[in-house]
């Protein structure tokens, strides 16, 4: 453990309001891993509402632990104490690519990363979020179970098996999780291949198959919003308050809109209760929520925090519809971008991912935009989407010339490769090679600098190593265990170490073949009634 370390941990401590900090003496302790920088970990309403729900217990003490490049052992942030100390890791990804940092942070720790491996005197592992939601098979020869669905349903279950048995035979231990609802205990199930690729993934002891997805019925039983306030996050001016959770929209590309199905929204008055608390402590309220235009009382809500006096903030706005009310009020807030995200450049494509917006929608919301005189407008773009061609690609360059022609000001335009997910409409497809992407990139760039128009464009090669994580098998376990470093040339070399080749997981899927996350029910599970009482009240 490096002093370094500890001081870093007790800087950022001292610049937080609202940390918890818990005695150890006769709790279960349980270290909250999430496995990027802090600055990144801290935007993260995720990790607020997890560490404000393991935390309302009063015998578990739960305490945050991020990702450093450091080469030293990481610590948790409240006690600086290492991973090794903790009964109970839990660790939320929200990124295929932070699965190698994890993997990282276990062996800095000393921790043995094979499953198989560890026993009773080792912390025991536990991994939730939108990536292992949809596709835990990467990571099943490391982490002991998988949180399928949301927290607030699963941990008032969780817990008390934790606090019970979490000393007594691992085995039985792993037994008993295995039986609760949402808990996918991969140790209990067999993988089976098929020439060479592994496809059906079956139960073996009894367990319950298929593992169905747990989501909370009523959001306004349990709060999601800030918990510990600093300055050092991208959101440091802002109090995080989630408006609605899940998208009915359903394009065919978004993970998200599958991973947090069906559409909830919370209620106008606990919105402003919870609203009014935050104020006490940033004048700036960030709403979150997939679609918040969608959100059945934008206007009322927007509306009301004015009238307390709060700024607005949020990440990006719908096309259509796009809340005037809501534009106006973030301008007044001294909002400076607006993000949109019309993904294609042309409507046939757009119609095909199911975006469901045209020309005309994306025109309208620009020069509404432009009327506002926001400073910077930022748009985004997938390219190598099924079924894109060469007329699609130009399409963008077309659509952001008449985009430029309305917005005068500063735009960027944001180009992401499109890696197709698990558990989304296009889980078969295969994904675009990375030299046309790079030339479709390149040709876009190119083209938009000639408009006065800033590109940001994320690697084809990394967006290769995300697509084999999302829709990987056990066998990149291996992978996961032996790489040596964080670059494109020492996965490569771990991959060929394996035996294994990227190609296989880049591929389409034919229709026949069972796929490895087919152990996950795509379809949410409604609570059963005694949650649903649980969830009336804190635990």
């Amino acid at each position: 453990m490096g002093w370094e370390t500890i001081e870093r941990a007790r800087e950022k401590l001292s610049g937080e309001v609202g940390t918890v900090f818990k005695d150890w003496g006769g709790r279960l302790p349980i270290a909250l891993i999430y496995p990027n920088s802090y600055y990144v970990g801290m935007s993260n309403l995720g990790v607020h509402v997890l560490y404000r729900l393991f935390n309302d217990y009063p015998n578990v003490v739960c305490e945050r632990v991020f990702y450093e490049r450091a080469a030293s052992a990481p610590v948790s942030l409240e006690s600086q104490r290492p991973l090794g100390d903790f009964a109970v890791l839990a660790c939320s990804l929200s990124y295929e690519l932070d699965y190698v940092n994890f993997v990282n942070m276990l062996r800095r720790s000393a921790i043995p990363l094979s499953s198989a491996e560890r026993d009773v005197s080792h912390p025991l592992l536990i991994a939730g979020g939108p990536c292992v939601m949809a596709n835990p098979e990467p990571l099943a020869t490391i982490v002991d179970a998988f949180a399928i669905g949301e927290a607030e349903v699963i941990i008032p279950r969780l817990v008390p098996v934790l606090s019970g048995a979490v000393d007594s035979d691992r085995r039985e231990l792993l037994r008993r999780l295995a039986e609760l609802p949402g808990i996918y205990v991969p140790s209990f199930y067999q993988a089976e291949a098929t020439d060479g690729q592994i496809g059906a993934i079956a139960p073996t002891a009894g367990v319950p198959y298929p593992v169905r997805r747990q989501w909370l019925a009523d959001l306004d039983a349990y709060p999601a919003s800030s918990v510990v306030l600093t300055r050092d996050t991208e959101f440091g001016d802002m109090y995080l308050l989630e408006v609605t959770r899940g998208c009915g929209r359903g394009c065919h590309f978004c993970l998200a809109g599958v991973a947090y199905s069906p559409v909830r929204e919370r209620s106008l008055g606990n919105l402003l209760s919870t609203a009014r608390e935050g104020l006490a402590h940033r004048h700036t309220i960030g709403l979150i929520g997939a679609s918040l235009s969608d959100y059945s009382q934008i206007g009322p809500l927007t509306s009301g925090l004015r009238e307390m006096g709060a700024k607005l903030s949020v990440s990006s706005l719908r096309v259509d519809p796009l809340s005037e009310v809501l534009l106006e009020a973030l301008r007044e807030s001294g909002s400076q971008t607006i993000t949109l995200a019309p993904e294609a450049g042309s409507m046939r494509l757009r119609r095909k991912i199911r975006k469901g917006i045209s020309t005309d929608d994306i025109l309208r919301a620009v020069h509404l935009v432009a009327g506002q005189d926001f400073p910077h407008l930022k748009l985004y773009f997938m390219l190598g989407l099924p079924g894109e061609e060469k007329s699609d690609v130009e399409a963008i360059v077309q659509l952001m010339e008449s985009v430029r022609k309305l917005f005068r000001r500063r735009i960027t335009v944001n180009i992401t490769p499109f890696v197709p997910k698990a558990q989304t409409p296009f889980e078969r497809q295969p994904m675009t090679d990375r030299d046309t992407l790079a030339d479709r990139i390149n040709y876009v760039n190119k083209k938009l600098r000639a408009l006065d128009v800033a590109t940001r464009a994320d690697s084809p090669r990394w967006a290769e190593v995300q697509a084999v994580l999302a829709r990987g098998d056990r066998q990149l376990g291996e992978v996961l265990m032996t790489l040596a470093g964080t670059t494109l040339a020492s996965w490569r070399r771990a991959l060929k170490a394996a035996g294994l080749d990227a190609s296989r997981y880049l591929g389409d899927r034919s229709a026949e073949r069972t796929l490895p996350w087919s152990i996950i029910a795509p379809q949410a599970c409604m609570p059963t009634p005694d949650l649903e009482l649980a969830g009336q009240g804190q635990p």
